[in-house]
């Protein structure tokens, strides 16, 4: 992945709902203008949520998603509702597509409650309006009409996505607003075992483009030579940034008055909620014998055998506790329905999530009652540097005091 890839994470996820032949798949093809869905005449053709990267004028870089229907039936039918509805948690905009023919359904009618519940932004579109029969298409306001056959009202559609779109989007930064042009910052990216072959994690490749946007500075070494490339700057650093599994030994080799953080923190600041997630870092000191203790990843990386998820942190906690815990593992889309069992939730820093799934885990554990907090966090508190790690963020400091 390159720097100047726009991915799925950072790009608006747009999900089409509605009941079974309520022309779905149809309308996603309309509005991308490619067959990215497989249409029939017969009920439930689409079996599991279909997803798509794409470049959608004039909405720019986004993931579009189609989903099974709402009103599927059965055993089988009743799992693949449930996975329409899991997608809920990380649309950023809803498109409820509505067979005309049939007008609105009690499941259309429960989904519009739950995003409004929600808060997702969504359209509501008739379709089918070449048909000479059903709602008459002049009674309802709101209301968008469009033929995913005929394409007729489908710019329409496209132009309220973008006026949406434009709506819900925020300019978000990582690190820029902490620096000045000219600024060095040096980036600590250990090359273990883990790291991927051949390129950057995404947090250090999002960092990085994120500091020349500012016209920064970026000067990037392992942790083995953290101590060297800084006795060779001509002037002060205004910050280091770390991967958070070396926290430890860069937290001693770089002077105090240099601020430290890490990727995991800004990533933490970025999508998610670094106040909660800092308030949750309490938790690990109450850890006692026999509590679950959850620690999910948003991606599904091929297991190392030193891996940091399964491995490095349940040994760091245990170290860290003198207890032994017992601990859950989740990856990629599956975060656990209930939460109430677990007495802290360890997580990764959420960058192959959407900033709408990233702050819907922190909400669905912080509503159970659940301490959440992040992998770079956790590692900080349980080496006694959280503290120094979050000085940076004067409105977060508080939360230690």
């Amino acid at each position: 992945m390159g720097l100047q890839d726009s991915v799925s994470a950072e790009r608006i996820h747009i999900s089409f709902f509605g009941k079974r032949n309520a022309g779905k798949s149809s309308m996603v093809n309309a509005i991308t203008g490619q067959q990215l869905s497989v249409v029939s005449a017969v009920k439930g053709t689409t079996t599991d949520p279909v997803k798509r990267a794409m470049e959608l004028l004039p909405l720019g870089p986004v993931v579009i998603i189609d989903t099974p229907g709402l009103d599927d039936e059965g055993e089988l039918g009743s799992l693949r509702v449930q996975k329409a509805k899991q997608i809920l948690e990380k649309t950023d905009i809803a498109v409820l597509v509505v067979d005309k023919t049939e007008g609105m359904s009690t499941c259309d009618e429960e989904l519009i409650r739950e995003l409004e519940e929600r808060r997702i932004p969504y359209l509501l579109v008739f379709n089918k309006i070449d048909l000479p029969f059903g709602e008459d298409v002049s009674k309802k306001e709101g209301v968008l009409y469009a033929s995913a056959h005929t394409g007729e009202g489908i710019a329409a559609v496209k132009e309220a996505l973008g006026s949406l779109v434009k709506e819900n989007k925020n300019e978000k930064v990582l690190v820029r607003d902490l620096i000045e042009a000219g600024d060095i910052v040096v980036l600590v990216t250990p090359i273990d075992e883990a790291a991927p072959k051949g390129r950057l994690i995404l947090p250090q490749q999002l960092v990085i483009r994120d500091i020349l946007d500012a016209h920064g500075v970026v000067v990037t070494c392992q942790d083995t030579e953290i101590v060297m490339t800084l006795a060779s700057l001509s002037k002060k650093p205004k910050m280091v940034i770390t991967d958070s599994q070396v926290f430890e030994k860069v937290s001693k080799d770089v002077p105090k008055d240099v601020p430290l953080t890490s990727f995991s923190i800004l990533m933490a600041r970025y999508k998610g909620d670094l106040k909660e997630l800092v308030r949750g870092a309490a938790a690990l000191s109450k850890i006692k014998t026999g509590n679950k203790v959850l620690i999910s990843e948003g991606c599904t990386h091929h297991r190392q055998c030193n891996d940091i998820g399964t491995v490095k942190m349940p040994n760091w906690i245990k170290e860290f506790t003198g207890v032994e815990p017992e601990f859950a593992f989740s990856s990629g889309g599956e975060f656990p329905e209930e939460l109430t069992p677990f007495s802290v939730i360890v997580h990764c820093g959420g960058c192959t999530l959407n900033e709408t799934e990233m702050k819907n885990r922190i909400r669905r554990a912080v509503e159970a009652n659940v301490p959440i907090v992040n992998y770079g966090i956790a590692i900080a508190h349980m080496h006694g540097i959280l503290k120094r790690s979050v000085e940076l963020f004067k409105d977060v400091v508080g939360e230690l005091e």
